[in-house]
């Protein structure tokens, strides 16, 4: 099977596996998503999404959290791991982000990397959720399980990831393909423990069937 092919049967099969698969951040303000994909870094989501609670009920805008000093931020983000490096990233991003863009979160792939904190990874979810434009998000799962599927061929590297995928995966299907990337990750194609294999919707065409990653 091509590898085009092969996507395509992929994301069909995973579409069909988990309709519902979305982002795992809990944000209703694009701001919100970059300050919870920054934190999430070396840390669960389900953490994150406790923490940015407590965030948000003392900086509710950009402006607030714009205001505050990356120690103050520090103090309530710390149970997310890196504190220092990710409430001076948010900080300097909030700061910016009032100065340059009146506050609003820019819906151009490149204006987005111009934001400290921020990589190809964070701003191709911020283009794919908040603004539903073409996205491959290459977090650790995409590049794990695309791996072990044979879409991509033994690439590590995000970015090398990310342009494999752009050319074998219609536009349109990259951003919710990679979500479900993340729930079949989680639920079957596990990295932690042995893949189960016999509950995978892929397991006739796997190409690493019964292998642990």
């Amino acid at each position: 099977m091509e590898k085009q092919e092969m996507a395509l049967e992929v994301i069909k099969r995973l579409k069909e596996e988990y309709p519902d698969a979305d982002c795992t951040l809990d944000y209703n303000e694009a701001w919100k998503l970059l300050v919870s994909v920054r934190l999430a870094a070396q840390c669960t989501d389900a953490r994150v999404n406790i923490v940015v609670e407590k965030l948000y009920e003392k900086y509710p805008d950009v402006d607030a959290l714009a205001k505050a000093e990356p120690e103050q931020i520090e103090e309530i983000v710390r149970p997310c791991g890196l504190g220092k490096s990710k409430s001076r990233d948010i900080s300097a991003c909030m700061r910016m982000l009032k100065e340059k863009y009146n506050g609003k979160v820019p819906d151009d792939f490149n204006e987005l990397l111009k934001l400290p904190g921020v990589g190809r990874k964070s701003a191709n979810l911020i283009m794919g959720d908040v603004f539903g434009k073409p996205a491959i998000v290459t977090d650790t799962h995409c590049i794990r399980l695309t791996n072990r599927m044979g879409l991509v061929d033994g690439i590590k590297e995000p970015k090398k990831v990310e342009m494999a995928l752009w050319k074998i995966i219609p536009p349109e299907e990259g951003s919710e393909f990679c979500h479900r990337l993340v729930y079949h990750g989680r639920e079957v194609c596990s990295a932690r423990t042995k893949p189960h294999c016999e509950q995978c919707c892929l397991n006739d065409i796997c190409p690493k069937i019964g292998v642990e990653s």
